[in-house]
């Protein structure tokens, strides 16, 4: 995506735990126990849980934080930070910290820095509950959420633990709605946002992209059928390529159903999900370890959901974990659910949620599965077009892996010959495959550029509108001040002219008062008559 960079760039993703070099475990599998590293036992932190697939309190120590739910939490250099939520109504803004390996909480007194500036002040950051927090290298993002004074668009927080610093990233392109319940998925350099309530209760299914290395949005158009509007669901990212979205609620009803949406090509579609049925759930957290997606709480119109499941997003296989009876915490509708890594073992952990109660416990379970060391091709996700009413059906994968069996059948039984042809084949297949997949992405590269180039063109043109308004009102202006001239220029004109009218009757009067002079001093020179001259002549 061609954008300008944001202000302040982050640094590359890291994995979101990372494993302990200092400590020394048992790791019990199968019923058999493996002594690692001389056969020195380390309690510290989650290592002293032995048994699989079940739920264990976790013995804390420090400041407990306040019960809560719908809050998040992310894991950074083995520390899990919890932030916000809603305790009896009331949104919480403020952050806890959970030290992994000796489990001690603590509160941190967060800061706040506007814009670029070095300076910042420890304020109270705005509560809000229903947020996503989202661990990016040694920082985390939170995108969203409710809060007491709802803002138009969606804004992006960043908070950076070594620090203790909040901060508001700056963001370009047209922002999302502002919402809460909503998913923010993170998918190689790219957060997907789906879903969620927005304003006046509105239930919402549309899809947005941020571009965390431009820092641009982007609001894709998609094919395929869409979810239909809900929020408190679940998402998660497998292959780095496909977006599964599980459950959630609406106003009156809960839902079960899978669906998943290609990135590359953004289609839509509803794999036939296998194995047990999930009940409809809404409020659930959900992690993913490898292609395993592991689900647990929630709850619906009639009762919580007590089990954890897992789905292998590789086959849509839907088993059990574990069927907690009661209403644990783990079981709770809007508790977080994050992955850590110690040791090599992979645990989950919970925090809090509400199950008639809320609650501020943190539990932990180490799953018997293990990511797979070689997932399945993406590419056999092929799903068939809707009929009778009835979603698009993977039958194309479970065919292909079918035969995948049996062409590894027919080369354990005919050598290595036919195998090494086959595998040519395969490759060959998969080479071409990939050429069309390369040109698919880059065809939707060269739209996104296009689009943005069309986006900067739209807003300069509203730009050049403005200025031709403004052009257009300064001109109309004149016009008035150059009408207002010319009725001062005409009656300048018209009193010139009666001052010329004045002075020809004045130049007038003045002629026949010369002329009345002249005559009546040519009457004084002539001599009287009678007497004098004449008879003097006589």
């Amino acid at each position: 995506m061609a954008a300008p960079k944001g202000p302040m760039p982050l640094e590359s993703a890291i994995p979101n735990a990372i494993a302990s070099e200092e400590s020394k475990a048992v790791v019990a599998e199968n019923g058999k126990t493996n002594d690692i590293q001389d056969k020195e036992v380390s309690m510290e932190g989650l290592c002293y849980i032995s048994a699989y697939d079940q739920w264990t309190p976790l013995s804390v120590s420090g400041q407990l934080p306040r019960p809560r739910y719908k809050h998040g939490a992310a894991v950074v250099q083995q520390k899990m930070y919890i932030f916000g939520g809603n305790h009896n109504g009331r949104y919480l803004g403020d952050i806890q910290v959970l030290d992994l390996k000796s489990l001690l909480w603590s509160k941190l007194e967060a800061k706040s820095q506007s814009g670029l500036s070095e300076s910042a002040e420890t304020v109270s950051v705005a509560a809000c509950a229903g947020h996503s927090l989202i661990p990016w290298g040694n920082k985390i993002l939170s995108l969203a959420g409710h809060t007491r004074d709802p803002t138009e668009s969606l804004s992006v927080k960043e908070f950076d633990p070594r620090t203790c610093t909040w901060s508001t990233l700056r963001t370009y392109g047209r922002s999302p709605s502002s919402r809460g319940g909503q998913s923010v998925t993170l998918v190689g350099n790219t957060l997907i946002v789906f879903g969620g309530e927005g304003a006046g209760r509105t239930l919402l299914n549309d899809l947005h992209i941020l571009d965390l290395e431009t820092m641009t949005w982007d609001e894709f158009e998609t094919t395929g059928t869409l979810p239909s509007p809900r929020s408190e669901h679940a998402a998660a990212c497998y292959a780095e390529r496909y977006l599964l979205i599980f459950g959630g609620g609406s106003h009156s009803t809960c839902f079960s159903d899978l669906h998943l949406l290609d990135t590359h090509a953004m289609e839509w579609s509803r794999p036939e999900q296998q194995g047990i049925i999930p009940e409809p759930r809404a409020g659930h957290a959900g992690v993913a370890i490898g292609e395993n997606w592991f689900i647990t709480g929630g709850g619906n119109n009639t009762k919580g959901v007590p089990d954890t499941l897992v789905l292998n997003m590789s086959t849509y296989v839907w088993s059990i974990v574990i069927s907690s009876e009661g209403r644990n915490p783990p079981t709770s509708e809007g508790s977080s659910l994050v992955p850590h890594t110690i040791s090599g073992e992979d645990f989950l952990v919970s925090f809090g949620g509400y199950s008639g109660r809320y609650s501020n416990e943190v539990y932990a379970l180490k799953p018997s599965l293990k990511p797979s060391l070689r997932p399945s091709d993406p590419a056999q996700q092929i799903n068939e077009p809707e009929t009778n009413g009835i979603a698009p059906i993977s039958v194309v994968a479970t065919s292909s892996r079918k035969a995948i069996f049996e062409i590894e059948e027919l080369q354990d039984e005919k050598g290595s010959s036919r195998a090494n042809i086959s595998k040519t084949l395969v490759q060959a297949v998969k080479g071409e495959r990939n050429q069309v997949e390369d040109g698919l992405y880059q065809e939707r590269l060269q739209k996104l550029r296009l689009k943005q180039e069309l986006a900067d063109v739209e807003d300069r043109n509203v730009e050049l509108a403005k200025e031709l308004d403004l052009v257009q009102d300064q001109l109309s202006a004149e016009g008035v001040r150059a009408s207002k001239l010319e009725n001062d220029i005409s009656e300048l004109q018209q009193r010139l002219q009666k001052m010329n009218a004045l002075e020809y009757e004045f130049e007038s009067l003045h002629r026949e008062m010369d002329a009345a002079s002249e005559e009546a001093a040519s009457s004084s020179n002539q001599p009287p008559r009678g007497g004098g001259f004449w008879r003097w002549n006589g």
